[in-house]
């Protein structure tokens, strides 16, 4: 994935190393290292049945993305790795059962075995985030296009919203509709602007070929004029989508699918109004994000979200 917040050294990284017994509670603490925002909307918003799998599908994938990222192994070894995820995946859903899942992959194995929907919303993001995987593990330290970056988002924003239409509000009216991945499209865009700095150290860039080409830029000119221009326009393209992610939510018939949409988008909705106050220079952090002061403005910002959707016509 594009966010290399939780590199090799994170909590959730050395938990699931460490640990070589069978937890059934091991998904939920992976999640709750890697990412608190992530457990808390599946603890408190999923459906209920369906919380131990969501729970397995966000702490797979962050397993996943963690090994990819690592600096030790050659590129030969991530590949080797990525491919085995891959055949794993595959022969989980022709109904074979494999004997030598780590206590990891096993939470893949059991993912799939209760997934007994024909092309249902688990599938679609099993199958989207592991095309994700493979370009990152693709991707590293060579520049890609733009519309090798349309199709990574894409990837990322098809499996994340259909994730949480299958794990929250499940069976509830969605429109199936372009517009259903616009918002998480949106988030995707700021994910990786916020990670710039860390991407490129890592050798993963985020910024189109032709762009540079174009300015006769390097990816690690990062504060020149045309760096900051491409900013700008990411910027204005989240913003556009945010908004049309909006007009899908208010067609949502399930309250906390709308309340975990919202959250989500102010979370990267902050980092944009940031971004846009300091003249789209990006900076390597925005530790400031996890303070008091800016969780009551993202928490505001949802809040306020959902009032608008109630003068929209749909009731929270």
């Amino acid at each position: 994935m594009s966010s290399k917040e939780n590199k090799i050294s994170s909590p959730a990284y050395m938990y699931v190393m460490e640990n070589t017994n069978s937890d059934p509670g091991l998904a939920a603490s992976i999640t709750r290292a890697a990412s608190k925002q992530t457990y808390y909307t599946i603890r408190f918003l999923a459906d209920r049945e369906r919380v131990a799998d969501a729970f397995r599908a966000y702490a797979y994938f962050r397993w996943v993305d963690d090994i990819l990222d690592a600096d030790s192994g050659s590129g030969s070894e991530r590949m080797a790795f990525l491919k085995r995820q891959e055949s794993l995946l595959e022969k989980c859903y022709r109904g074979e059962v494999p004997r030598d899942a780590n206590i990891q992959e096993k939470m893949l194995v059991e993912l799939v075995q209760h997934d007994h929907e024909k092309n249902s919303g688990l599938q679609s993001y099993l199958r989207n985030m592991m095309k994700v995987m493979d370009f990152d593990a693709r991707r590293r330290g060579r520049l890609i296009s733009q519309l090798e970056l349309n199709e990574y988002t894409r990837w990322l924003a098809s499996a994340v919203a259909e994730a949480m239409h299958y794990f929250i509000g499940h069976g509830k009216f969605a429109l199936h509709h372009e517009t259903r991945y616009l918002a998480v499209s949106a988030a995707h865009i700021a994910h990786m602007l916020r990670d710039t700095f860390d991407d490129v150290r890592a050798g993963y860039y985020n910024i189109p070929r032709e762009v540079l080409e174009e300015n006769h830029i390097g990816p690690q000119d990062v504060q020149s004029d045309a760096y900051r221009a491409w900013v700008k326009s990411r910027v204005q393209l989240a913003r556009e989508y945010f908004e049309a992610g909006r007009v899908y939510l208010a067609r949502v018939q399930n309250p906390r699918y709308r309340l975990a949409s919202l959250a989500y988008a102010a979370r990267f909705e902050w980092l944009l109004n940031t971004v846009e106050r300091e003249g789209y220079y990006l900076r390597p952090q925005y530790n400031e994000r996890k303070g008091m002061g800016t969780a009551l403005r993202m928490s505001w910002l949802t809040f306020s979200s959902m009032i608008n959707l109630r003068g929209a016509g749909v009731s929270p």
